[in-house]
């Protein structure tokens, strides 16, 4: 915020930073969002109640893509702009996906956990191209998922809920297939869905008794796409052979989460989309997108440069 006060100096904007530290909540919210003309957001919850409480609000600017904790419809009926920056992380979350897997086909944590404990053991693994990547979601991420993937010699399976393009399918090697043979045939399960109507609780307690017995599912998308208390069940049940969380139904994590003592599971706090380079371009993005609704106008990302 300290970098770009001197745009909204420039634009005559008085700018007002809540204390925060994940996210506000609707009470929290309520407390000061009254007088707000705009906002710039994460994933703060703007329900019914707080954009009622908010008559002068013209624009919410999301800082990044997923746009589900904001109430879309309520602010389509009041008039309020709702904007975001789509495919801002596609590359660093799909690395953190491709990480994930080398971790698990690897047994790299382990291993090295075992060497500091003073243990020479030897855990078997398996070159990627011996397994199976599905992919639920192929958008923006779930393609560049795909990719990476593919250059490891994986077989991938994808579905999603639109067609995928035919110049994709032509390019690249991903069998579309349904949930059900997704599930059941994938040694790895990579989650890169938005959150919405369809994909709330996708992956439960029926799909999860689909999957392989050492399949590993990753969720570097939404928490709530996963039933965590289903999940958490049929990796004690050993239903399925791991886990990889970078999102939670809850967040952060509560402390009792039994997901945190889980020796088959990894987990990271909401952080797949760290990369300087993909932080910068939000940061300009947002702004401009706060300042188009706002004023009518934005600089451009070289004149917000000479700007900061």
């Amino acid at each position: 915020m300290d970098r770009f006060r001197p745009v909204f100096d420039e634009y005559g904007i008085e700018v007002f930073v809540p204390p925060v530290e994940e996210r506000l909540e609707e009470e929290e919210l309520l407390e000061w969002i009254e007088d707000m003309d705009g906002v710039i957001c994460g994933d703060d919850r703007f329900t019914d109640r707080v954009l009622d409480a908010a008559p002068n609000l013209e624009v919410i600017a999301k800082w990044g893509t997923g746009i589900d904790s904001i109430d879309q419809e309520a602010c389509r009926e009041r008039g309020v702009a709702v904007c975001n920056t789509p495919d801002a992380f596609s590359e660093p979350v799909a690395d953190t996906v491709l990480g994930y897997i080398l971790c698990f086909a690897r047994n790299l944590p382990w291993m090295d956990e075992a060497m500091k404990d003073g243990v020479w053991k030897k855990i078997d693994g398996f070159a990627l191209q011996e397994a199976t990547l599905g992919v639920v979601g192929v958008g923006d991420v779930g393609k560049t998922v795909v990719q990476r993937a593919e250059a490891f010699g994986m077989r991938v399976l994808g579905n999603d809920r639109v067609d995928l393009s035919s110049t994709f399918l032509e390019t690249h090697e991903v069998e579309v297939v349904d949930k059900p043979t997704l599930f059941r045939e994938s040694d790895f399960v990579s989650l890169n869905t938005d959150l919405n109507e369809t994909s709330r609780h996708l992956v439960d307690a029926q799909v999860l008794s689909q999957m392989k017995d050492n399949a590993v599912l990753i969720n570097a998308s939404r928490g709530p796409v996963v039933d965590e208390g289903a999940l958490i069940d049929a990796l004690r049940a050993g239903e399925i052979g791991g886990a990889a969380l970078d999102v939670f139904e809850r967040e952060p994590l509560p402390e009792d989460s039994p997901l945190r003592s889980m020796e088959n599971v990894m987990l990271a706090p909401h952080n797949a989309n760290s990369s300087p380079e993909a932080w910068e371009f939000v940061h300009r993005n947002t702004v401009q997108n706060l300042l188009r609704e706002l004023i009518g106008e934005a600089p451009d990302h070289d004149q917000l440069q000479s700007m900061t």
